[in-house]
């Protein structure tokens, strides 16, 4: 009688064992839909709390609770899910979720400040920022992060061109001010690498200067190659005692420009109008990149004082006005020289 009992048990264990271990796979292979390709674990989450989450949404059922707490106590690691937000597949396993939420692995995200833009484009990108807790309103709060070293003269008065055009990461929940520091940083310290490495006898008196031309050289040209060139442009006006006259200091003093310079325009006697007023602007125009700062630093040794655009995003670079004239009729006015 015993020895029936015995093996009656048996029996029975073995059909539990059997039944858990089918239990279990079916649990590996158990689908979660998420709406979102993001999801956040909140602070205080628990894997049995997620699971309670999706059951009550419909996705799962008691029993596959159930078998995730038998689960857990085998593989207790993926209980101690990690607060953030995660980048997740429109469908994944149960178990393959509470491996990532375990993990650590938070999702990162990107915002790009882009070469050549105003600070309010930059500030705009800022406010659009995904998953990005936002406690920068305007452009004033910009400035007034700014860390100015001490022996760079006077503290610049405008936020325009005080961050660093780059691809900055960050993971949610990070605050806006944060990515504004890391950019305002990493201008300084490009900033102080081009001033340090720039040419002797160059006409500008400190960094702010250099960041300032450096503006001027990223309005004008996109193109890698030519940003020396430009510089060169500009520095030989300066030398000269010539104004700079660059259509891009005249459209960023207007208030209301209407896509095309006029000669009321050129006429404006805002402090940025370098056609009514010699030498730099009184600050930058834009962000700037690494190559327009390495331009300005170190700009191509030419004979040329003035340049018009192909319209292709290149320019014809002229050493006499006489010749620049023959070029702007050419490329502007579409006008062939006879």
């Amino acid at each position: 009688m015993i020895k029936k009992l015995l093996v009656l048990l048996l029996v029975i264990a073995t059909i539990l064992v059997l039944a858990l271990g089918f239990g279990l796979q079916q649990l590996g292979l158990r689908q979660i839909e998420l709406p979102r390709p993001y999801f956040t674990v909140e602070a205080g989450s628990s894997a049995r709390g997620l699971c309670q989450q999706w059951l009550a949404q419909g996705q799962l059922n008691n029993y596959d609770c159930q078998l995730l707490r038998l689960y857990l106590k085998w593989r207790p690691g993926l209980a101690q899910v990690k607060q953030g937000t995660y980048q997740t597949p429109q469908t994944a396993t149960l178990l393959s979720l509470l491996r990532l939420f375990a993990s650590g692995e938070v999702a990162q995200f990107s915002l790009t400040f882009i070469e050549g833009e105003t600070i309010q484009q930059a500030l705009q990108r800022l406010q659009q920022a995904e998953y990005l807790q936002q406690d920068i309103s305007d452009a004033s709060q910009i400035l007034a992060l700014l860390t100015w070293p001490d022996d760079w003269g006077a503290r610049p008065q405008h936020p325009e061109g005080l961050l660093f055009a780059d691809t900055y990461f960050y993971t949610a929940a990070s605050r806006a001010s944060e990515l504004v520091r890391r950019a305002q940083q990493a201008l300084l310290r490009q900033l102080e690498l081009a001033w340090q490495q720039r040419q002797g006898e160059l006409p500008l008196q400190n960094p702010y200067q250099l960041l300032i031309m450096a503006s001027l050289i990223e309005k004008e040209s996109g193109l890698l190659a030519e940003k020396p060139l430009v510089s060169s442009v500009f520095v030989n006006r300066l030398n000269r005692n010539m104004r700079l006259q660059t259509d891009p200091t005249v459209i960023y003093g207007l208030k209301d420009y209407g896509g095309r310079i006029t000669y009321a325009d050129l006429r404006n006697p805002h402090p940025y109008n370098t056609y009514r007023h010699h030498g730099l602007p009184p600050g930058p125009i834009s962000l700037v990149g690494a190559s327009a700062l390495q331009a300005a630093a170190q700009p191509d040794v030419s004979d040329y004082y003035y340049f018009v655009s192909r319209g292709d995003g290149s320019h014809v670079f002229s050493q006499t006005l006489e010749q620049h004239n023959m070029a702007v009729r050419k490329f502007i006015l579409g006008k062939e020289d006879e």
